[in-house]
């Protein structure tokens, strides 16, 4: 776990691979045209391509990718030939197959819809009630006689009638446009198809419906066919005579039972061939994207003037130079190749780049540590501690014992899984952060005793009420009890107050009608509390990368403002805070001064103000001495003024230095002084330059101090909101299912708490959730 503090260590070398060996063992100036192995990798593009065919096809089949867990080892060069000659024949057998069904769809698809026609109008036609889609137009007589003569089995010797079938869900609207072209000159007898008929192209079911429409003379017949053809109607040849149909039934009949039997061998053929594939079609893919990630690296590299060896220069860390040596040994014995590949180390004065190493639990907190920005090299690592700081303030604005149970709980799902879940997607790479995430938000949300917004008594209350005569506690009785709704407890009164709670908020608090205004006190304080040991954290961390990188005026004009600055104004309001805290007691609490009060005072110069007595004895100014108050915030006021870092890029002179830096050196011990004056970092100073970047600089940290406490605030203020929302949520939903006895009151509370327990996963949990994951992730940022 070392190499997590800070980043690995870096060196150039540069590497020598024979041509046979390159591939079984990089720089990215080398031109696309230069490249030697392009082909390569289009091939392997090609058998990716056809493999997501194969796999669409094998999910359009709805059958299941076998997942053994195996990673199987990149294949030889001469391997590729054999995958690409697999893929290529099942890639066509396929498609063979798909063309073949879609044919065979297509034609039973028209079989059956002409069944259908054929069935239908032999009823339209022997229906002694025929209807009329016009009644009342001129030739509605003709039209009739028409209908009557064809009823009577006499064969018409020109057609004056098409059949088809159309969607149902445009019978409405043909209905209408034939009507109105035709002026109503036309019959249309339509019926439904009961079952659903299948898409031979889509594959969707399709709702359809059988018409045949009579006319009379070939103007009407060109209209009627145009209209079918808008509409995307299927017309269908219609003998004219009852046996001539009954024998075209027959045929169709025993066309579609042919069709039937091959298309059901068709698709088991199919099926048998998709699930040979689905048992292998995951290794394909790893050894396909496995060669073309060779081979573009391999294009990375430079080609020497004998095209016999590829040249390339890498960064790799220190650490891994053994590995690597190996690799290249292992890759020259599998290529069979007598002369072995070369890795050197090179002498560079070029900043390596930052690497920090990972792991399955590390990189999804070091991925929001790389968001913000990326350390120099080799810098202290904030991953490490952000491991723990991240989901712990996410806890504290999220804390609740209930809801941190169902993120724990849901987060171990994916982590015991995370072998057989094949789901990349950001929340299952986060599954670790969820899972601390929920561990820390049971641990805070058993401090505030909430769990979904109810408090939980485990140790019992320390607060007595015993309206027994002759017991200690709240001389109160059941009468007083019984007419008051609010009555307040003195801690001050002996037996009331028995002692704290073992742990975390008493319980009594949930049922309190001053429970917000004890909580916000107790949650604004420890956000402060909280906001200052983090960011004196974060600012000690810069001491390790000073004395990493030998810098000691960063330290003497950099860390030690900063820090002396911070701890005098904020890391002294939270030592006031603790103090007040135990000073003063139930019978004094009263008595307590306002610590926002003092704080402003304080920046005021004024000491005597008769609404808010001092805190301690030695807060304000006597007689004597200047005490504890007044020298701490006049030496903050003389730090802010000095040179709060120093990059070590500027080159800084002794007489102008000295005079930046006079106050703050006259501070500093006379051996360190002396060192200070005569460092060689103060050569050839620009004193110009210098202050003004260090004023801003000095400006940027002052006010950012300020501002960033004020933002740690929002942890008291996301608690709060997500504590009065879960006791909303459960007021208005659950108490509604709680408040029946009867068994009609049953069966509606399990409605009542399906409807609370999706609103708690979707508002308290996702929203919630996110929106507290979000300001976490300010606050490190």
């Amino acid at each position: 776990m070392g190499e997590l503090f800070r980043s690995e260590e870096m060196t150039l070398a540069q590497l020598f691979l024979q041509s046979e060996a390159a591939y079984c063992c990089l720089n990215p100036d080398v031109n696309v045209f230069q490249r030697k192995f392009v082909n390569e990798v289009r091939r392997c593009e090609e058998m990716d391509r056809k493999l997501r065919f194969v796999e669409k096809e094998i999910k359009k089949a709805n059958l299941a990718i076998l997942d053994t867990g195996e990673n199987p080892e990149v294949p030889f060069p001469r391997d590729m030939i054999d995958l690409e000659a697999t893929f290529e024949k099942l890639e066509n057998e396929l498609k063979e197959i798909n063309t073949n069904q879609e044919a065979l769809k297509k034609n039973f698809l028209e079989l059956t819809e002409l069944k259908h026609i054929l069935r239908r109008t032999q009823q339209f036609l022997y229906n002694s009630h025929v209807h009329l889609c016009s009644v009342g137009e001129p030739d509605f007589h003709l039209l009739q006689r028409l209908l009557n003569t064809y009823i009577s089995g006499v064969s018409l010797s020109c057609q004056r009638f098409v059949a088809g079938v159309i969607g149902r869900e445009r019978i409405p609207t043909f209905e209408r446009m034939l009507w109105r072209v035709c002026r109503g000159n036309v019959f249309l007898r339509q019926a439904d198809i009961e079952d659903p008929l299948e898409d031979p192209t889509t594959g969707d079911q399709v709702n359809k419906s059988v018409f045949i429409i009579f006319f009379q003379g070939d103007q009407l017949k060109n209209r009627v066919k145009k209209i079918c053809e808008g509409f995307r109607a299927t017309l269908y040849p219609y003998p004219d005579t009852p046996q001539e149909r009954k024998e075209m039934l027959a045929g169709v009949n025993a066309r579609i039972d042919d069709l039937q039997m091959v298309l059901n061998q068709t698709e088991d053929h199919r099926q048998r061939v998709l699930q040979a594939a689905a048992k292998t079609v995951r290794v394909w893919f790893i050894k396909v994207r496995k060669m073309k990630a060779i081979y573009h690296t391999l294009n990375l590299c430079n080609i020497d003037v004998t095209q016999k060896c590829l040249i390339a220069e890498v960064w790799c860390p220190l650490s891994d130079m053994d590995s690597i040596q190996f690799a290249l040994r292992r890759g020259t014995e599998k290529s069979g190749s007598t002369v072995p590949s070369i890795l050197n180390s090179m002498q560079t004065k070029q900043t390596p780049p930052t690497y920090n190493k990972t792991n399955k639990f590390t990189s999804g907190f070091q991925n929001i540590v790389d968001a913000y920005g990326i350390g120099s090299y080799r810098e202290i690592n904030p991953a490490p501690y952000t491991i723990i700081t991240f989901p712990f303030l996410f806890a504290v604005m999220f804390g609740d014992l209930g809801h941190g149970a169902l993120m724990t709980s849901a987060a171990l799902y994916l982590v015991l899984r995370e072998s057989r879940l094949m789901i990349f997607t950001m929340v299952f790479a986060g599954r670790y952060i969820i899972l601390l995430m929920g561990i820390f938000s049971m641990y805070t949300g058993l401090i505030y005793n909430d769990c979904f917004s109810k408090a939980l008594n485990i140790f019992g209350s320390g607060w007595s009420v015993r309206p027994m005569f002759g017991e200690r506690g709240a001389n109160w009785s059941f009468t007083t009890l019984s007419e008051n709704h609010v009555l307040q407890l003195d801690p001050a009164v002996d037996g009331v107050f028995k002692g704290p709670y073992p742990i975390g908020i008493d319980p009594i608090w949930s049922i309190s009608v001053n429970k917000l205004t004890f909580l916000n006190s107790f949650k604004m304080k420890m956000s402060v509390i909280l906001g200052v040991i983090h960011m004196l954290f974060g600012v000690s961390l810069s001491l390790f990368n000073h004395l990493y990188f030998k810098k000691p005026l960063n330290i003497y004009l950099g860390f030690i403002p900063e820090i002396v600055f911070m701890s005098c104004l904020f890391g002294y309001l939270v030592i006031l805070i603790f103090f007040k805290w135990v000073s003063f007691d139930a019978r004094t609490s009263k008595d307590a001064p306002s610590l926002l009060i003092a704080f402003i005072n304080m920046f005021l110069f004024q000491y005597s103000d008769p609404s808010n007595k001092p805190l301690y004895r030695g807060q304000v100014r006597d007689t004597d001495s200047l005490k504890t108050q007044r020298f701490g915030f006049s030496e903050c006021i003389k730090i802010t003024v000095l040179v709060l870092s120093s990059d070590g890029s500027t080159d800084i002179s002794g007489d102008d230095c000295l005079g930046v830096c006079s106050l703050y050196v006259n501070l500093l011990p006379p051996h360190v002084a002396r060192a200070v004056m005569s460092s060689s970092v103060y050569q050839q100073f620009n004193f110009t330059d210098v202050a003004v970047h260090q004023a801003i600089h000095t400006i940027e940290y002052c006010l950012g101090c300020i501002s960033n406490t004020a933002s740690y605030l929002r942890l008291w203020a996301l608690s709060l909101a997500h504590a009065q929302l879960s006791e909303v949520l459960w007021s208005m939903v659950m108490r509604i299912g709680l408040s029946s006895r009867s068994f009609g009151g049953f069966i509606l509370l399990v409605f009542i708490f399906f409807f609370f327990a999706v609103l708690t996963v979707a508002i308290l949990l996702i929203m919630e959730g996110l929106s507290a994951f979000l300001h976490a992730l300010r606050l490190h940022w």
